[in-house]
């Protein structure tokens, strides 16, 4: 019974995170729009050049380990 109860908190939580951020976002679009624009391109950047980092790193440490394997004859 605390398990679904902690459940509902947690997402309780989780909506009330994501209704705030959004009111945020809102508004300092509505304030500074350029401002915002340009923030939100700039994170969203990063985000993308994070992502393809951690995707070259993941592939080569699964090539890697692949070519370990057949040098190991498994």
């Amino acid at each position: 019974m605390s398990d679904s109860s902690r459940s509902r908190t947690n997402v309780a939580a989780l909506l009330a995170i994501l209704a705030l951020s959004a009111a945020t976002m809102v508004w300092l679009f509505w304030h500074f729009p350029l401002i915002t624009c340009a923030a939100t391109v700039a994170v969203l950047a990063v985000l993308g050049v994070c992502a393809r980092l951690a995707r070259l790193t993941d592939t080569d440490m699964t090539e890697r380990m692949t070519d370990m394997q057949h040098k190991q004859g498994v």
